[in-house]
């Protein structure tokens, strides 16, 4: 494997209290040959909400086909904890994420789900996708979003 510039694994863990993005960090696909899923289950994101700033909680599931980059567990973990101070509708945090995800890394496909707990009665499961365009990733993604049921 090669060396990686990984500098967040076995140093002291510093929690951003901003949205940052900046935190995320990446390593080569060891296995760019195959197509394979990445599976994230994040059951500790908050936001705030940005009309009252009350907080906000979900299970945040991150779900990608990589390609060449693929992101670290720890940083995509201070990523999304740097949520906690950030006000923004529970819409917005799934695309908001899922876009930084395909900036950091091109992947092939990559799906953001955000299962949010009850708030005033009524539970908000917002999805959104994405597939690299002119592949069959892009069928994919439209695919998945056209049959998608929370």
């Amino acid at each position: 494997m090669k060396k990686t510039k990984l500098t967040l694994l076995g140093s002291q863990t510093n929690y951003s209290q901003n949205y940052a993005p900046e935190v995320l960090e990446t390593f080569e696909n060891q296995h760019q040959d195959n197509d394979y899923w990445v599976h994230f289950d994040c059951p500790e994101f908050t936001s705030l909400c940005p009309i009252t700033g009350q907080p906000d909680f979900a299970t945040i599931y991150v779900d990608y086909i990589p390609d060449i980059k693929m992101v670290e567990s720890k940083s995509l973990k201070l990523y999304l904890f740097s949520f906690r101070g950030h006000g923004a509708f529970h819409e917005d945090c799934v695309n908001i994420i899922m876009k930084d995800l395909i900036k950091l890394m091109q992947p092939k496909y990559i799906e953001v789900t955000g299962v949010f707990t009850p708030r005033g009665g009524i539970s908000i499961y917002p999805y959104c996708n994405y597939g690299k365009p002119d592949t069959k990733y892009e069928f994919l993604a439209e695919q998945r979003l056209f049959s998608h049921k929370a």
